[in-house]
């Protein structure tokens, strides 16, 4: 059995957010916000190892992360630091929306819950951020 691209290109997506948690953590202040981006870093870790776990599962061998990643902008302040935090997830968010229509079984349901948690992280950050609206339509697709 094959490991579906999908889950690749998720698997890529998941080391990027990880990787730009980074200085996103660097520029927040408050305990609140701190907390914030530590869990949601967490978060795509173990999705991260979910997915490696999966690969070894299918006897894939995954492309290793990238050497370094470009951020679209650069993270100066609190303000950066939280758009760019929405835009993380929001990104996430469609990596796993794509994910969902060619996988079944344990790798949708994978998908499904990834794709929601991401939307949810990036609703926190749009509360926290004070942008309306705080939620969008249909998460992981752009209108």
């Amino acid at each position: 059995m094959t490991v579906p691209p999908e889950l690749a290109a998720a698997l890529a997506g998941e080391e990027a957010a990880i990787f730009a948690y980074a200085p996103i953590g660097v520029r927040l202040t408050g305990n609140a916000l701190i907390t914030q981006a530590r869990d949601a870093e967490a978060a795509h870790r173990d999705l991260r190892d979910a997915l490696l776990t999966r690969f070894a599962d299918l006897g894939g061998t995954p492309s290793p992360p990238a050497a370094g990643y470009s951020l679209p902008y650069q993270v100066t302040d609190q303000a950066t630091a939280l758009t760019l935090a929405i835009e993380i997830e929001e990104r996430a968010a469609a990596i796993w929306r794509a994910a969902l229509p060619p996988t079944t079984g344990t790798d949708r349901v994978l998908a499904l819950n990834a794709l929601t948690d991401s939307a949810l992280r990036a609703t926190r950050w749009r509360v926290s951020a004070k942008v309306s609206p705080a939620t969008v339509p249909f998460p992981g697709r752009t209108i």
